[in-house]
């Protein structure tokens, strides 16, 4: 699927390189806990995240996931951060949907979730 696919599916607006609208995703994740994150086995292409603090694009960039959709209309609040994601290549989305309805729509439409590792929790 195509950003600009997963845009319109989500009603979501590009932060940043709207250039790479055609650029093909097939996987996501969805996750507000770094860790989470960072506990993916497979790779996702797609974080779909209402996480907005600057952590959430540099670990974007040390996973290579490629775009962030920021669900409940987030966005990053400091600029430099979305210069910084444009430096890194990561396309940056804002959608007013919630975390479930985003992930729903894209579900439907066929994108698939990143296989991500067990965690137990105590």
């Amino acid at each position: 699927m195509k950003l600009k696919e997963v845009a319109q599916l989500v009603e979501a607006e590009f932060l940043n390189l709207p250039e790479k609208a055609d650029e093909e995703v097939h996987t996501a994740c969805a996750a507000d806990l770094l860790s989470d994150v960072l506990a993916m086995r497979g790779e996702a292409a797609l974080l779909i995240t209402g996480e907005a603090a600057p952590q959430v694009v540099r670990v974007a960039d040390v996973m290579n996931i490629r775009a962030i959709l920021y669900v409940r209309g987030k966005k990053p609040q400091k600029k430099d951060i979305v210069k910084w994601a444009t430096q890194r290549g990561i396309v940056l989305l804002s959608t007013p949907l919630p975390t479930f309805e985003a992930c729903g729509r894209l579900y439907v439409k066929g994108m698939r979730c990143s296989e991500c590792s067990e965690i137990e929790f105590a």
